[in-house]
């Protein structure tokens, strides 16, 4: 043992020596196992840390120097701390528990050594070491409040210690787990302050930002994170696309990305990418700064703040339009508002991408090929995108900017494609749009163009031959010179389209079309005769040069008013018409605008039964023509004039059934409702007026028709949907007060009438709630309801109390029932308050009647059980001196009631006060025959 104490005792003085040299990095114990050190007897120092430690324990029994035992105690707690450190690392699963409490002893046991050794020599040099380990040590068994409470005295009293900034950002930690926010920041700060040399810098910039982020301080926040950034991604290539940063290892690059999720948060919690163009313009500009913009428009799409995501897209496309993200941003844009619906944004995001990055536009002329054609799919689609978008709205709306807005992008997708697939149909899509505009001449250059301009394709002849017909359009407008020189041209084209179609079935009848020329220059009396001579022909003109010239006749016909005899030459015509031939369908709508010519023709000479037929041969020549659906709502219009109701109500619901999206839809209900209550069908029409109701835009006609609709289902015996009416008519229409009362007060008896008393008391309180905040609107009408309402309401009461028998305990049961009384006294108060008067009066009796009735309740109440005769008596007594007041106060209340007939009131409830009067007080009231000549007399 002496041997062993004398070893460690050189080794003490040795590593003391040491010490001297190393400020920051003093040798460990286990660092000097399996060394040989020569000690003054000879003995040797062997062995591991156990037969070490025992050595400074026996060490500390001697009467060293305090120096060396200072000493001691530091190096046997670091050997303690390294076999609980080594005991928590080392174990398997299946011992882990015990391997745990072991090191928690060896740690309590370093902590105690640490503490004696603190305690003892309070100014050691280098104790700044010591409390390092103490707090370690109090980590390590969980005391996290004495570890903090260590690394504050350690900072506090060492403040040039080579440790600061790990006990700094050890006590940052701390603060942060325990949200003490306020604490932290200073802590993180001050391992900030040490500056980058610290291996704890970058973690101590990431958790400054975060505590400044919990305190709220977004923008001091961003101060921290920032340098994080920088540190990793300046002097890297930030990347040319939106994917992943190259050239960064997987743990920076979780850092980044980390970085960038914190950074995001808090724009979103600061205005966004204004803030972002703010940070920039301060700290100057990041080659990764677009990432900043991506990041935080993703997380705002995360959160489904799509205007915002989009928004942040924009900001950078617009602060950098010549960035080669800046294209990719935008189509961010449109991304995000397509798939979130926003139809109309996406579109404006089109625009202006094809307006920024088209083939003519700026940025083009600065970007490198293969960058800008990454984004020529886009643009071709997005050009595509809004001239269909504008082409379909003009076709709906048929408005002149629409048109105008498809031919704009239609001409840029012609003129940025040339050479396209899809260009050639692009081009004919753009002439079917002047067409449509009635821009013919531009857009017969158009169709020539589509057909003759490119190589062949789909539509080479369609555009050649709508050519022509735009010729003949645009010559319609023109007179004189102007007029034959366009004739001129429009004959050059009709040729080549021969010339370049020769085996099209419309060449033929171009040839021959003549008599259609003359037409087109408003000679009709001339095309007809042309017409009629080719039809006369020897030998016979082609079937489709016959077709040309009754179509000349039929038109002619049916412009001058023939419409027999047009209906006659369209039929000619069809008989010369392939089933699928291209123009059938428009030759089947002249036959069919014929007949109902016909039909207007008659009905306009008061021949309604004559227009019926004519409207309704409309179906059975063109069954699928557009103009059918207005015939057949013309013939029931005819057959209602007629008063043919059987028959207008079979056409009208053909009508509805076969054409749902018509225009005339909105008039068919009308018709309907109309026709099912001639017919007494009050259901149908009731559901009828319900379809009008919803679709009025008047408020006074739509409250009358909701209010028609719950009436017609009330007659009709139809409860349920009378009542469902009534509930929309109210929440549809809470003003003007009355009839939104009166709908309740319906509902109210229907209730009643199923015995359902919980909806009908529901009723009647919105009755009584709507009245009182009716304000100025209230009429006699609603404080008679609210009265009504009332009066019922307070019979839930009146029957609480009548329920409740004064029995033994006398005290308990009296108690109960004057508490009901009060109640019910309260509630017929409430009511006769209405100033109804039958509702006044019948408040009034009853309230006298509980008076009476709870003095007659104490008179026959049981009595307590013993009494005897004498004690029974003074009961009886007592209970008649207590029952007197209430006989009294009804009497009061009745006669209330009986002076209401000197204002002529004398209803059921005033004659039963009466009644009660003379039962009460037969002396005055029991005299019937004069009352009632009184009471003659008053009427």
């Amino acid at each position: 043992m002496r041997y062993r104490a004398a070893a460690v005792l050189v080794l003490l003085v040795s590593l003391a020596a040491c010490s001297n040299a190393r400020k920051d990095d003093s040798p460990r114990i286990k660092s000097l196992q399996g060394r040989v050190v020569p000690v003054e007897r000879g003995g040797v120092v062997t062995g591991g840390r156990d037969q070490a430690a025992q050595g400074y324990r026996e060490f500390l029994t001697t009467r060293a120097d305090d120096k060396l035992r200072a000493e001691a105690l530091r190096r046997l707690g670091d050997l303690q701390m390294e076999s609980g450190e080594d005991k928590q690392s080392g174990p398997e699963p299946d011992t882990a528990r015990g391997a745990k409490a072991s090191a928690a002893k060896d740690y309590k046991e370093a902590i105690k050594l640490y503490r004696d050794l603190l305690r003892i020599h309070p100014n050691r040099p280098g104790n700044d070491r010591v409390l390092y380990q103490l707090s370690r040590a109090y980590e390590q068994i969980g005391d996290l409040d004495a570890a903090l409470v260590t690394l504050n005295r350690l900072v506090a009293e060492y403040p040039n210690t080579s440790r600061l900034d790990e006990a700094q950002f050890r006590r940052g930690e701390l603060f942060f787990v325990s949200k003490s926010y306020d604490q932290a920041e200073p802590a993180y700060r001050a391992v900030i302050g040490v500056g980058e040399t610290s291996v704890f810098y970058e973690k101590a910039l990431y958790m400054h930002g975060w505590t400044l982020f919990k305190l709220g301080d977004y923008e001091r926040a961003l101060d921290s994170f920032f340098p994080i950034l920088d540190r990793r991604l300046i002097g890297r290539d930030a990347g040319s696309t939106l994917s992943e940063i190259p050239s960064l290892m997987r743990g920076d690059r979780e850092v980044v990305d980390d970085t960038f999720r914190v950074i995001s948060l808090s724009f979103t919690y600061l205005d966004g990418a204004d803030a972002i163009a703010r940070r920039f313009s301060g700290s100057g500009a990041r080659a990764y700064e677009f990432r900043v913009y991506q990041h935080l428009g993703d997380l705002y799409t995360k959160q489904e703040r799509i205007k915002d995501a989009a928004d942040t897209y924009m900001a950078f496309a617009r602060r950098y339009p010549s960035h080669p993200q800046a294209p990719l941003f935008q189509i961010k844009v449109i991304d995000a508002y397509k798939q979130a619906g926003f139809a109309s944004l996406a579109l404006d995001a089109k625009k202006e991408f094809v307006l920024h990055y088209g083939v003519n536009s700026d940025y083009r002329k600065r970007s490198e090929v293969q960058a800008y054609n990454n984004i020529l799919p886009h643009l071709k689609q997005n050009l595509e995108d809004l001239a269909r978008h504008y082409h379909a709205s003009a076709q709906k709306k048929k408005n002149t900017d629409d048109y105008r807005e498809a031919a704009r992008w239609y001409q840029m997708f012609v003129e940025s494609f040339p050479s396209d697939t899809q260009t050639p149909a692009m081009n004919f899509l753009l002439a079917e749009v002047l067409y449509e505009d009635k821009r013919y001449s531009d857009a017969a250059i158009e169709y020539e163009r589509t057909a003759y301009h490119y190589p062949p394709h789909a539509k080479s002849a369609d555009a050649g031959y709508a050519a022509l017909l735009a010729y003949d359009q645009h010559g319609k407008q023109l007179k004189g010179e102007e007029s034959r020189a366009w004739q001129q041209r429009a004959t050059f084209s009709a040729l080549h389209f021969t010339e370049a179609n020769p085996h099209d079935a419309r060449t033929p009848a171009v040839l021959t079309q003549t008599a259609e020329k003359f037409y087109a220059q408003h000679s009709p009396d001339k095309a007809a005769d042309l017409a009629r001579r080719v039809l006369a022909l020897k030998p016979e003109a082609t079937p489709a040069q016959r077709r040309t010239a009754w179509t000349v006749i039929a038109h002619t016909q049916f412009e001058q008013g023939a419409f027999a005899q047009a209906e006659a030459g369209y039929q000619h015509v069809l008989d010369l018409t392939a089933a699928s031939d291209p123009l059938r369908p428009a030759l089947v709508e002249r036959l069919a605008a014929s007949a109902y010519k016909q039909g207007e023709q008659k009905r306009a000479t008061g021949d309604q039964r004559g227009a019926v037929t004519a409207f309704l041969r409309v179906g059975s020549l063109a069954p699928s023509s557009p103009i059918r659906a207005t015939a057949q709502y013309d013939a029931a219009a005819s057959l209602i004039a007629l008063k043919d109701w059987p028959t207008a109500l079979k056409v009208l619901e053909n009508f509805r059934t076969s054409y749902p999206g018509h225009a005339l839809q909105a008039e068919v209900s009308d018709k309907l409702a109309v026709g099912y209550l001639e017919t007494g069908q009050l259901s149908k029409a009731a559901a009828e007026f319900e379809a009008l109701a919803a679709n009025k835009k008047d408020p006074e006609a739509r409250r009358a028709a909701r209010w028609h609709v719950a009436e017609l289902y009330e007659k009709a015996g139809s409860e349920k949907n009378s009542a469902a009416a009534y509930e929309r008519y109210i929440r549809e229409f809470p003003s003007p007060l009355e009839p939104a009362v009166e709908a309740r007060f319906k509902l109210a008896e229907m209730h009643a009438k199923k015995g359902q008393t919980a909806d009908q008391h529901r009723w009647l309180q919105e009755i009584l709630a709507a009245d009182s905040q009716g304000g100025r609107q209230r009429s006699d009408r609603t404080r008679y309801l609210a009265g009504a309402a009332a009066m019922t309401l307070a019979q839930p009461a009146y029957d609480a109390y009548k329920k409740i028998a004064l029995v033994e305990p006398l005290k308990k049961s009296l108690k109960m029932k004057k508490e009901k009384m009060e109640t019910a006294l309260q509630a017929y108060t409430s009511a006769a308050d209405y100033g109804v008067v039958e509702v006044t009066t019948a408040s009034t009796f009853r309230i006298a009647e509980i008076y009476n009735d709870f003095g007659r309740a104490l008179m026959t109440s049981q009595r307590p059980k013993g009494l005897s005769a004498v004690e029974l008596e003074q009961y009886n007594v007592l209970l008649e001196e207590q029952a007197f007041p209430f006989e009294e106060k009804a009497i009061e209340v009745h006669e209330v009631n009986a002076q209401r007939v000197t204002k002529g009131i004398y209803d059921l409830w005033v004659k039963n006060s009466f009644a009660e009067l003379g039962k009460l007080r037969p002396v005055r009231y029991a005299k019937v025959e004069k009352s009632e000549a009184v009471i003659d007399v008053i009427r």
